[in-house]
């Protein structure tokens, strides 16, 4: 996926916020797609922490602005502010530590509570270069993310595996999603409006459900 030209203007902005618990390498894949940089030594995030990358989806310029969760959730205090308005979620956990995973639900509960029911979420098993820790099965992730309807991938930020994936595939659905609105919502104005759509403050419609588990077996299991 190319980045957008700087200079084109920008037709979308989806904000995606990651969370999971704390040393799962939520940091190191941000760093990783908003930057294609990784540092073995990086440091608990504290304060409020986002980046963007603008990309080109279908010939239009998305702004993705990736937020962290600054280190909130070891006090378990991800505040409603830090979910308002995402249109994607990245649910991480490390598949070396099992206990990240039996947290997923957890954090999958907050996650709906706060957001909007239609967001796009993606279950990320991060770490998966350390296949010789591994605590938790590919199975056992597919599984979980098949009842609750979720996308899933495993990821290593270090060997920048799959997480360009991960993030184009919550960005590309979101953005499909919004164009379907936009035509329906075109069709009903009779195109009166071309404003460039924005996910601010709009609901967003699913037809069907909230989210499908992508066709191809990269998706859902570790190559």
């Amino acid at each position: 996926m190319a980045n957008a030209d700087p200079s084109q203007k920008v037709d979308y902005v989806f904000k995606v916020v990651l969370i999971g618990d704390s040393g799962v390498g939520k940091s190191q894949i941000l760093a990783r797609f908003a930057r294609n940089d990784f540092s073995l030594d990086s440091k608990s995030t504290i304060g409020v922490e986002f980046q963007t990358r603008t990309l080109l989806i279908e010939h239009r310029s998305v702004k993705a602005q990736i937020w962290d969760t600054a280190g909130q959730e070891r006090y378990r205090a991800v505040t409603s502010a830090y979910y308002r308005g995402a249109a994607g979620a990245m649910l991480v956990y490390d598949v070396t530590k099992r206990q990240t995973f039996n947290h997923i639900a957890r954090w999958l509960e907050e996650l709906r509570g706060h957001a909007d029911k239609n967001i796009v979420i993606m279950l990320v098993g991060n770490k998966s270069d350390l296949e010789k820790q591994r605590e938790v099965s590919t199975e056992d992730a597919t599984e979980f993310a098949q009842k609750e309807g979720l996308f899933f991938l495993e990821t290593s930020a270090l060997a920048a595996k799959n997480v360009e994936t991960a993030f184009l595939t919550v960005l590309t659905e979101i953005f499909n999603i919004v164009n379907k609105k936009s035509l329906v919502a075109g069709e009903n104005q009779g195109n009166r409006d071309g404003n460039p759509t924005s996910l601010a403050g709009k609901k967003i419609i699913i037809p069907g459900p909230a989210q499908e588990i992508p066709a191809k077996s990269n998706m859902c299991c570790r190559s």
